[in-house]
């Protein structure tokens, strides 16, 4: 069974490395050296995140002679923002209750 694309995101989320990643590809596309160059880890295990991330839909790898450059692709983003904006409308509606309820209950006499 495969999750669907917003766990998938969400998933690949997680973990404060791809996050890294993702801000470091934000500021322009990067070769996988370029990428791993900051992280106390392996190619191999950056290699394993940036996996992670393409799965997702988060980044496209790219070939140039003897080079692998990512670059960053916000698509699946969308679609998660349009998930969360979803729940930003009712807790801000839910909000909106209490703060009427709580305006009643200060102008009422005691």
């Amino acid at each position: 069974m495969t999750a669907d694309p917003v766990s998938t995101v969400f998933a690949a989320l997680a973990d404060p490395t791809r996050r890294a990643i993702l801000a470091r590809l934000a500021e322009g596309d990067a070769t996988v050296n370029e990428l791993a160059e900051p992280f106390p880890v392996s190619l191999q295990a950056v290699s394993k995140h940036l996996n992670v991330l393409e799965r997702a839909g988060l980044i496209v790898r790219t070939r140039e002679a003897q080079w692998r450059r990512c670059r960053l692709d916000p698509t699946p983003l969308r679609s998660v923002a349009e998930w969360i904006d979803q729940y930003r409308r009712h807790w801000e509606g839910r909000y909106d209750v209490l703060d009427d309820y709580l305006r009643e209950l200060k102008e009422k006499p005691r």
